[in-house]
């Protein structure tokens, strides 16, 4: 399948970051925990390489917990700060204020020494659609944040969010997108739903997801959609058409519908319905 996506809101979220980089001191980028690789903006270490950077593993709750502590363990050893966190739950936002103080630790102690005191950190917040950054904004922000006015140097428009008295946020309209050509990437961001549902072939992707499942996550299947005689020779097809069966997928004259089938898998997968699942792990991922 050809995964599309759109330049041109990447160039104008990517001119919009290069005009307010200077003005941060920290970068939080959120990724979606079930495709860490693939839900990474390609620019953002070359945008972000000299400032202070925290990664975000969203929607944790939904992959392999075991693969997040793979991951964890990956950007860590890049020097980069990690968390894993469920922006629409709240958890593992407490433990953040306490990772943006180590992230930029140097900051403040310069700051100290130099007697300057109580001058909120300053950061903004980078991911690509649907990974859960306004979530993520609104869930850690609350009710407390308290827009403080253009700073100096900041186009008009752009407001600091006061987080607490040492966090401020920059909000910016636009949102970072990524640019891939790997079609595998292209895949896992359409199965997390970064894409326009209607603009994918739900059938093939639907197969791709269960090719992956089956190889992986085949016991889950099989529990999820009551396959008693899954195997190692069971097919994507086979799944799919079983899915037909099992929740009623039918056309008129009770001709199975493979697509309203496909729609069901893939809202099953996004939800964590089917469980904890990570479709891609660090010592698989180039």
């Amino acid at each position: 399948m050809n995964y599309q996506w759109y330049p041109g809101h990447m160039t104008k979220a990517k001119r919009m970051m290069q005009e307010n980089i200077g003005l941060i001191d920290l970068v939080i980028e959120l990724v979606d925990a079930r495709v860490p690789l693939s839900s990474r903006n390609p620019d953002i270490d070359e945008l972000g390489r000299d400032k202070y950077r925290v990664i975000l593993l969203n929607k944790s709750d939904l992959a392999d917990a075991e693969a997040n502590r793979l991951w964890t363990a990956y950007f860590q050893e890049k020097g980069l700060h990690v968390l894993e966190v469920n922006a629409r739950s709240g958890q593992g936002l407490k433990a953040l204020q306490g990772i943006v103080r180590e992230a930029c630790r140097e900051k403040i102690e310069r700051d100290r020494k130099r007697g300057i005191k109580n001058r909120p950190i300053r950061a903004i917040v980078v991911g690509i659609p649907n990974v859960g950054k306004s979530t993520f904004i609104n869930s850690f922000a609350g009710k407390a944040c308290t827009k403080t006015g253009n700073k100096p140097g900041v186009t008009k428009g752009k407001q600091w969010i006061r987080m607490n008295r040492e966090l401020e946020l920059l909000d910016t309209p636009g949102i970072l997108w990524p640019k891939f050509e790997s079609e595998e990437v292209g895949r896992n961001l359409a199965l997390i739903g970064s894409m326009n549902d209607e603009i994918l072939e739900m059938t093939q992707l639907a197969e791709e997801l269960l090719q992956y499942l089956l190889a992986h996550y085949r016991k889950p299947l099989a529990e999820r959609y009551r396959m008693e005689d899954i195997s190692g020779t069971t097919t994507a097809a086979e799944v799919l058409t079983h899915i037909c069966e099992d929740r009623k997928c039918y056309k008129k004259g009770q001709e199975p519908d493979y697509e309203k089938a496909a729609s069901v898998l893939l809202d099953d997968f996004r939800s964590g319905r089917i469980g904890r699942i990570t479709l891609e792990l660090p010592e698989t991922t180039a």
